[in-house]
């Protein structure tokens, strides 16, 4: 505690000399000599001597982190042990107090704060690539320090996530008091330069709110209106004008309402063109603009409680408050991730979105759409017979590295555009639509009524799965041993020589070649394609590329409804497009660009895995007695395992980011899954399960997804 017989002094300031030893006086002679006490009368001496702004600064920073360098006391709150003792000083000993009030007094007289309420975490209007573009070259180039900036100064004093927690658990008493220990109320020409950056920080907001707001992008999918009757236009006048009624003394009520209704208007006008993207398709660039809005709108609220709130406690809680909000936006203007995930999080909704609707088609609910699921699927691995067979011949022909995954990529391509067209099933690709639909459902339920519905719907995904994948397997096995069989008594020779089989079978062994890490890779792919055909779906609706078909010219010579019958084919098909397009070449080109980089890049197809299998074991004589087979089939084994496993958990991943999706919403499901498991295995394979005693819930399930 202070010594209460320390000798009275003056309010005059001491000579930076003797202002240690009055600190030292403060306190009792049995502690005086402590560490601490003696650090402490050190900072302030420093902050007491300082002569130019960046010793003021660098005086003031170590002080705050002075008082941090504590743990947490015996009940795990914040020790603030340090910083009690620097309250005691200040209110203690006046000289001190008078230090550091000139000291702040010339800091704010001295720094420009403008930045600080009007920039500090809000992107900057050059929009998102340059944004991202320039925390990228800040992550990597050292910052000049601008010691004129406020804003430079509150990113030192806070430049820890741990020292902004603890800023915002500080409680409101103590932070009231720093308030009037550094700026008391009689000494009013302190805050004079805040006030005034205050307010031209208010005004900067509503001029970016406004000129974001009013940009081509984004006025084309508000209410059309005219621009001096936008609420954009009108938010940036009334906050000129309530800015200016703050700074001159008026009455602010009249004001304050207008602004609160011009912002009601805004917050209206973003909710318009949110729901306009729902329907025409989302832009990363309109995504952003309307993040500049939301954190500006946030921080002109926060603005307007400091200028509502009373003086005293109540206004120094709104000013805590707002300091808070000013610390955790300087963070979040640094960081990368934080920017990818607030701008890309609602493109890659509508992908999943958009996903989620086709996955919807690739989930069995009864028994004749269980059947269609297999005739679909067998129907697709006969189809992916002539795939392998092309893709072996293109493999050992012998052709430069380039044209070959060329040609590999253009095979699977027209093999996997065939199987959409003939509505024929590939395992392989629905895992991530598959997965999209269970996290819409996951977002859609209630949290209890319906988590058995979710848990039924996740069944039929898995039985149906495991219908196609099966189907798929069997059928190109047969149908290439078929093939071959076929081709050798029309040519009188097998498909592959012998070293062609044998390579094929050294190259699906999961212990002496890359299959594992291989299959796992081929599910990275089969997700990226399925993002791929989702981001091609929505770009095409934003651009209302279906519109500008039907609307073309040519419809004057071939007929409007002919165009308006292929903007519909386009509609239609366009995700479906992108996704089979795009996992045709990166499974063709991705071993190419593995040669041509020296790395472990290579892809192991279940279907395709198969056919291969059937063709090289059709090359060999007992093939079916020999380990090396065996050793294949556990291969292909792995592979069907790998790529539904990693491409369904990289969707619903995406999926739940996209969705705000907790990890505790699939952990629930996760774990109420196991024990549906152990508790009935077959129900998760076998046909008869699905029957009438599921349908309620599998329908239910199937509407809960659609909505």
């Amino acid at each position: 505690m202070p010594n209460s017989s320390a000798p009275d002094a003056t309010s005059s300031p001491a000579a930076p000399s003797a202002l240690r030893d009055r600190i030292l006086i403060f306190f009792p002679p049995e502690v005086r000599h402590a560490q601490t006490i003696g650090e402490l009368a050190t900072h302030f001496d420093a902050i007491a001597m300082a002569e130019d702004l960046e010793s003021r600064l660098e005086a003031l920073v170590t002080v705050v982190e002075w008082s941090r360098q504590t743990g947490t006391g015996s009940d795990g709150a914040p020790d603030r042990s340090r910083l009690q003792m620097f309250l005691q000083v200040m209110e203690g000993v006046p000289e001190v107090r008078v230090r550091v009030q000139d000291t702040f007094a010339e800091i704010l007289t001295e720094t420009e704060g403008v930045n600080l309420f009007g920039e500090t975490g809000i992107p900057s209007d050059r929009g998102f690539i340059a944004e991202l573009s320039d925390r990228v070259v800040a992550r990597v180039l050292p910052e000049p320090n601008d010691e004129h900036d406020l804003a430079r100064l509150v990113t030192r004093l806070y430049s820890t996530p741990e020292s902004v927690t603890r800023l915002a658990a500080l409680p409101a008493e103590f932070f009231h008091r720093l308030i009037v220990l550094f700026a008391p109320l009689e000494r009013t020409d302190t805050w004079v330069p805040l006030q005034a950056a205050f307010a031209d920080g208010f005004r900067l907001l509503a001029v970016r709110i406004e000129a974001e707001g009013l940009s081509g992008k984004l006025r084309a999918r508000s209410h059309p209106v005219p621009v001096t009757r936008s609420a954009f236009h009108r938010l940036a006048r009334e906050s000129d004008r309530l800015m200016d009624a703050w700074r001159e003394g008026q009455p602010l009520a009249e004001g304050v309402a207008a602004w609160r209704s011009g912002a009601a208007d805004v917050r209206g006008e973003m909710a318009e063109i949110s729901r306009r993207l729902d329907t025409e398709g989302v832009s990363v660039d309109i995504v952003y603009g309307l993040e500049v809005m939301a954190r500006s709108l946030s921080r002109m609220e926060h603005m307007l409680e400091v200028v509502m709130a009373p003086p005293g406690l109540e206004r120094g809680e709104a000013v805590h408050r707002m300091l808070v909000e000013l610390v955790e936006a300087a963070h979040k203007d640094r960081s990368i991730r934080y920017l990818l995930r607030t701008n890309m999080q609602l493109l890659q909704r509508k992908i999943v979105d958009r996903s989620g609707k086709t996955g919807e088609h690739y989930v069995a609910h009864n028994s004749s759409e269980y059947r269609a699921i297999w005739f679909a699927a067998a129907g697709g691995g006969l189809l992916t017979v002539l795939t392998a067979a092309i893709k072996l011949k293109v493999t050992h022909a012998g052709l430069p590295l380039f044209l070959e995954g060329l040609l590999a990529g253009l095979n699977y391509a027209v093999s996997f555009m065939f199987l959409h067209h003939l509505h024929l099933v590939l395992a392989t690709k629905q895992p991530a639509m598959t997965a999209a639909t269970l996290a819409t459902l996951l977002r859609n339920r209630e949290r209890t009524t319906r988590l058995d519905s979710v848990v039924e719907f996740t069944v039929h995904i898995v039985r149906s799965q495991i219908a196609a994948a099966t189907a798929n397997v069997v059928f190109v096995f047969l149908g290439a041993m078929l093939f071959s069989y076929l081709w050798s008594l029309a040519l009188g020779r097998n498909y592959l020589g012998a070293d062609e089989a044998q390579h094929v079978f050294e190259t699906l062994s999961p212990v002496n070649s890359g299959t594992i890490f291989y299959a796992a890779l081929t599910g990275v792919i089969l997700w990226m394609a399925a993002m791929i055909g989702g981001w091609l779906d929505n770009w095409s609706v934003y651009h209302r590329l279906p519109q500008a078909i039907a609307d073309h010219r040519l419809g004057r010579r071939l007929g409007r409804r002919k165009m308006a019958r292929a903007a519909g084919v386009v509609s239609r098909n366009m995700a479906g497009w992108g996704t089979n397009i795009s996992l045709g070449f990166l499974l063709g080109m991705a071993p190419v660009f593995g040669v041509f980089l020296g790395l472990p890049i290579d892809v192991r197809h279940v279907t395709l895995s198969s056919g291969m299998l059937a063709f090289g074991a059709s090359g060999l004589d007992d093939w079916f007695t020999r380990a090396w087979f065996f050793w294949a089939l556990a291969g292909v084994a792995t592979m069907f395992v790998l790529n539904l496993s990693v491409s369904f958990l990289l969707s619903l991943y995406t999926a739940s980011r996209a969705y705000d999706l907790g990890g505790r919403e699939v952990g629930v499901l996760g774990a109420r899954l196991a024990r549906r498991l152990l508790e009935a295995p077959l129900d998760f394979i076998v046909p008869g399960k699905i029957g009438k005693g599921a349908s309620g819930s599998s329908a239910s399930s199937s509407d809960a997804g659609k909505r």
